[in-house]
């Protein structure tokens, strides 16, 4: 979150800095950080748009570290030169325990977002390019006795190319395949997360592992693949896509169809479309086609805003996003849009 929070104050500093923002209605003059809170749910008590965020953050240079905020600091509302300004007040963040004093951190800083609403659904899904990387990667050929299934602390048996310097592996069942509704092209493969195994042995083109964590039973033919080393940080801030993106929800990954607050849901946009990690795309309804009952011909009804999202993982051509704000419950192949 630092460096990137800091870069983005910098670049304020400059043309942004003279970008009006839109101030929420009744917003406070000053709030007290509480634990709990995100970045996100601060910004949304001032801003109309809470990813407008950097364009009023006032860097304090008295403050150590002004770039992050923790529970106790205070937040004013102020103007400089005409433009609206958020300043930081550190709260008390100590406790001095005897005979000898001694300074101890009681609060960690608060996170852009939710980072618990998606740290689970983190550890257990990813996205495989095509079918062909399925059945280029290892898999399970038999169970320790003979057995089909296997669970936790079992020994599985494994055929394919392993990398020699990788000692642990996710083990996946193939899911869903993507395909873009209206392009028919090939997105992605939905990896259904099954399980962990580690190393244990090689002998010719065998491979032993044990089982260190399984999610359902482990069967003969499922695949295995380098654990992904993308775990989630705050090192990310809420903004808006560089391009221009008109995209659609695919899927909600824990097997609904609607879609609500903190749902992660699977988009049809990925890197090469322009997304990154962080972006903030507005959600549109999806309007009804309807006949008219004067003319007889069938129109169809605008689409209507429904809630934010923030894109939290990307892909190539798929991306996993986060729902921050839901005006109305939202379904599968709803838009989404610059927000």
């Amino acid at each position: 979150m630092r460096k990137t929070l800091l870069a983005l104050l910098l670049v304020t500093a400059g043309g942004l800095a003279q970008a009006q923002v839109e101030l929420r209605d009744g917003h406070p003059q000053r709030y007290t950080v509480v634990k709990g809170d995100t970045l996100w749910d601060i910004s949304a008590r001032f801003l109309q748009r809470p990813w407008k965020w950097p364009q009023i953050w006032h860097v304090n240079p008295q403050v150590r570290n002004p770039h992050l905020i923790y529970p106790g600091d205070v937040l004013s509302l102020v103007y400089v030169d005409g433009q609206p300004r958020l300043t930081l007040e550190r709260g008390d963040r100590t406790v001095k325990l005897s005979p000898r004093v001694r300074a101890t951190p009681l609060m960690e800083a608060i996170p852009p977002i939710p980072l618990e609403a998606i740290n689970s659904f983190l550890l257990a899904n990813r996205i495989v390019d095509s079918a062909e990387a399925f059945e280029r990667a290892p898999y399970i050929v038999a169970g320790n006795a003979e057995r089909v299934i296997s669970g936790k602390d079992d020994r599985v048996y494994a055929r394919g190319r392993f990398p020699n310097d990788e000692p642990v592996y996710g083990i996946y069942r193939q899911g869903r395949t993507y395909v873009d509704p209206q392009t028919r092209e090939v997105l992605g493969i939905n990896a259904d997360d099954i399980g962990t195994g580690v190393r244990i042995g090689e002998e010719g083109d065998i491979t032993t592992l044990r089982l260190t964590r399984s999610t359902q039973e482990i069967r003969i033919a499922d695949r295995l693949f380098s654990t992904e080393e993308r775990a989630l940080t705050s090192s990310f801030m809420p903004s808006e896509p560089l391009r221009t993106i008109d995209g659609l929800i695919l899927d909600v990954p824990r097997g609904v169809t609607q879609i609500g607050l903190y749902d992660v849901v699977t988009l049809n946009k990925g890197r090469r479309d322009g997304l990154a990690e962080g972006n903030v795309l507005a959600i549109y309804k999806s309007g009804e086609t309807v006949r008219d009952r004067v003319t007889g011909e069938h129109v169809k009804i605008p689409d209507e805003r429904a809630g934010l999202l923030m894109v939290f993982r990307t892909y190539d051509k798929l991306s996993y996003g986060l729902i921050l704000q839901a005006s109305r419950q939202m379904a599968v192949l709803d838009r989404v849009r610059n927000p």
